[in-house]
């Protein structure tokens, strides 16, 4: 039950770019970086934004827990998903206090961050 393929981000290229030109946002668990895709042609519509999840072994060594916590967000992100603008490139970096946090925390400071970045509307 994760984001659908035109909805990851994936190739390495991508993460650089995001890091290097995006917007950075942060919170007590995430850092949410963003950048904007221009289109060249102006009469196709934007590409579908594309999140990235970055979690290091400093968060946990265990595997099993850093996974647990891509889930997690995963599926928050599923929940935000309809809300989010279109075009966006995405990437959603976990800081090592997150181990203790559940569902609804990340939840809620995704959507506070969205919000920050005005990715998403507030209202």
């Amino acid at each position: 039950m994760g984001l659908r393929k035109i909805h990851r981000l994936k190739h390495w290229r991508d993460f650089r770019s995001v890091y290097k030109k995006g917007i950075s946002c942060h919170s007590p668990h995430l850092i949410l970086r963003a950048l904007f895709i221009v289109k060249k042609h102006q009469q196709s519509p934007l590409n579908p934004s594309r999140i990235g999840i970055s979690i290091s072994t400093k968060v946990s060594k265990r595997a099993v827990k850093r996974n647990r916590i891509k889930r997690q967000i995963r599926a928050a992100l599923a929940v935000l998903l309809p809300r989010i603008a279109e075009g966006w490139d995405m990437v959603i970096i976990v800081k090592p206090s997150a181990i203790e946090c559940k569902y609804e925390h990340f939840l809620r400071e995704l959507e506070q961050l969205l919000i920050e970045t005005k990715i998403i509307n507030g209202n």
